[in-house]
């Protein structure tokens, strides 16, 4: 749902509750959209101080099945740099 900031600040108490169902409201002004209104889990969910993306990936053994890197045990090839 989109609001422009008029009518946002007129129906506040409405734009809350639809946030707080979980439906996420955009306010624009002058047609540009500025900020959105989201419920507190999903403002919680958003900055949470989870898991960085290296860190996921170190932790092979949590990592689901189907996202697992399997490393080559190959050497690698000669390259010449020389020309």
């Amino acid at each position: 749902m989109s609001w422009q900031l008029q009518d946002a600040k007129q129906r506040f108490s409405e734009l809350v509750r639809a946030a707080e169902r979980g439906e996420p409201q955009i306010v624009t002004r002058h047609g540009e959209e500025v900020v959105v209104v989201i419920n507190i889990e999903e403002f919680h969910r958003l900055r949470s101080d989870g898991m960085s993306l290296m860190a996921y990936l170190r932790a092979d053994a949590d990592a689901p099945s189907d996202f697992r890197i399997e490393r080559q045990q190959d050497l690698p090839r000669d390259v010449d740099l020389a020309g």
